[in-house]
């Protein structure tokens, strides 16, 4: 599996791999170990992480109101990635304040969520990079909505 760009097979195996070894009590990578603290949070997708064989092919429809689980937990890996990096710069700031204001670390992170995927569509939408500016701004009026 490629480090930096997984496949989406590969990603979500990644996540049923993790539930996997977490449940049979098996020794966990670091990486792991924070995937099974995301799945722990979302007790709606265990069903899911639980029948690898027949969610790995899902396809999910948001225009159908559907939520991909695994996009969902991958974005969570990310958002915890660039905290513990601050990357963007200014980024685990905005994710304390965002967690003290809702007092609640979990509905900091999908905040957090929310305007990574909204970035994340507008670059595709636009076939540009990501824009990190774009990213803080969305961000920074999370601050001010709570």
């Amino acid at each position: 599996m490629s480090l930096y760009k997984p496949s989406r097979d590969q990603a979500r195996q990644f996540l049923f791999d993790a539930w996997a070894k977490f449940k049979q009590h098996s020794t966990l990578s670091d990486l792991e170990k924070i995937a099974v603290e995301v799945i722990q949070m979302h007790p709606e997708y265990h069903v899911i992480l639980d029948s690898p064989a027949r969610y790995v092919h899902q396809q999910y429809f948001p225009e159908m109101g559907e939520t991909n689980p695994f996009l969902h937990l991958s974005l969570h890996l990310s958002v915890i990635e660039q905290i513990s990096i601050n990357q963007p710069i200014g980024i685990t700031q905005i994710y304390e304040q965002l967690k003290q204001q809702l007092n609640d670390s979990h509905l900091a992170q999908h905040d957090i969520l929310e305007c990574l995927a909204e970035t994340i569509w507008q670059a595709q939408h636009n076939n540009q990079a990501l824009d990190s500016e774009t990213y803080l701004s969305l961000l920074k009026q999370k601050i001010g909505q709570h």
